[in-house]
């Protein structure tokens, strides 16, 4: 079941530090014309494919919890990540998708279904 998965996203935020190493406004390191729209950074103590922690996008809402992930596909780099969005606005999810399909990069959304959710339970 969905729900699932997202109370185990959550019981991993939840248990990991957030580490933000590219805040809201910093620019990328190897792309000066890009910049990042919110706060960016990983879960440390995590494991992902390029050998750092999960990635995360940090958002404006108070609640901390998990709203969707992205999945990118980046032909410079040759690889495939997952990012999780973190408190995040409809706003702030656009937003992160438009950055992450630029170039030879590519992502798709994976939205936390609330409606489904409280179904579910019912």
């Amino acid at each position: 079941m969905d729900h699932e998965f997202w109370e185990n996203l959550e019981k991993l935020i939840l248990t990991s530090s957030v580490v933000i190493d590219r805040p809201k406004g910093s620019v990328h390191p190897r792309f000066p014309d890009v910049t990042y729209p919110l706060d960016y950074g990983y879960l440390k103590d995590t494991a992902s494919p390029d050998g750092g922690g999960i990635d995360v996008w940090i958002g404006d809402h108070k609640f901390r919890r998990p709203e969707a992930v992205i999945c990118t596909v980046d032909l410079n780099k040759r690889d495939v990540e997952i990012k999780i969005l973190i408190g995040c606005s409809q706003i702030n999810i656009q937003r992160i998708l438009d950055f992450h399909k630029s170039g030879k990069m590519q992502a798709i959304l994976i939205r936390r279904d609330e409606e489904k959710e409280q179904n579910e339970f019912e």
